[in-house]
């Protein structure tokens, strides 16, 4: 019994530590079908590794601000409608056999808008093992430009995470080089 009583308060001192650092405590279900490892992989100029998964997103379910490294994420929705909010403003909606890429490093949130469960199906290529980023900022932020047009019209002044620019050129430079 005195066990029991230690676990529940373990349980609850670890559930308020969580929140008050401001760490999601999500219901999504994560299901790693495969990981591999590529000895060079191109575009990274050496190793990467390779990972596919399936993601259940519970009804109702909004994900952290996250961002995917090395060439992103390719999604298929299985089941589901799947709104993908962008961290720089803007929403797409999926539905089930709609396919697409999450750029890389552009900040956004998976969100499941309805009473059903969302489930997708990601590959995910990266230069290390991690697949996904959580944002260290718990609230929305506007990861890196994607085209040069973005940046274009003071657009450059929206973008704050990893980092944000000193002007227009800076941001272009970005853009073309990959920085």
């Amino acid at each position: 019994m005195k066990i029991l009583t230690m676990r529940k308060g373990l349980v609850i001192v670890l559930s308020l530590s969580a929140l008050i650092l401001g760490i999601g405590v999500y219901a999504a279900v994560n299901n790693t079908i495969a990981t591999g490892t590529m000895s060079f992989f191109e575009p990274f100029g050496g190793p990467a590794t390779m990972r596919m998964r399936t993601l259940t997103i519970a009804p109702g379910e909004i994900l952290g601000w996250h961002n995917h490294p090395g060439v992103g994420a390719y999604t298929i929705v299985k089941q589901g409608t799947l709104t993908l909010e962008d961290g720089c403003g803007g929403e797409q909606i999926y539905t089930a056999g709609h396919a697409f890429i999450e750029t890389p490093g552009r900040v956004h949130r998976g969100k499941n808008l309805t009473h059903g469960e969302v489930i997708t199906a990601q590959t995910f290529i990266v230069p290390g093992v991690n697949s996904t980023i959580f944002t260290i900022d718990t609230g929305q932020v506007c990861g890196r430009p994607i085209s040069v047009n973005e940046c274009r019209h003071d657009g450059w002044r929206n973008f704050n995470y990893p980092r944000t620019f000193n002007s227009e050129n800076d941001c272009i430079s970005s853009v073309i080089h990959g920085g």
